[in-house]
């Protein structure tokens, strides 16, 4: 049974914008917390924003603090990453997971969307 299912990703250059989408089950969104992360060629899977469902309180990490903003839909259980002033460092593939804690450490994110690829051009 899917459970988070992202779309949204892209290509586009310097500067540009894209809208990332995550669809959740309720189980994997209800008074849960949905977080984004990234993952690089050749790096480490890194968090960078996060949302808690039940009051829409976010989280940022400062790499993308300022140009990416994490938004809810809870009639539709889906979680927006708005990604604007998009640099080539960016570029990754992207994941939405869902955990029960306030936390960014992937290990302890239970569920895991099968990820959309962001590809920032120069």
């Amino acid at each position: 049974q899917v459970q988070l299912v992202e779309s949204g990703g892209g290509s586009v250059q310097a500067g540009g914008s894209l809208r990332l989408s995550c669809a959740a089950s309720r189980y994997t969104y209800s008074r849960q917390y949905i977080a984004w992360f990234r993952q690089g060629p050749g790096k480490e899977r890194e968090g960078v924003a996060r949302i808690y469902t039940g009051d829409g309180s976010p989280y940022y990490a400062d790499s993308v603090k300022g140009r990416f903003t994490i938004s809810q839909d809870n009639a539709k259980n889906t979680v927006y990453l708005q990604m604007n002033s998009l640099k080539p460092e960016d570029t990754a593939v992207y994941y939405c997971a869902s955990s029960p804690i306030a936390t960014m450490t992937p290990s302890l994110y239970n569920y895991w969307g099968q990820g959309t690829q962001v590809t920032v051009s120069s």
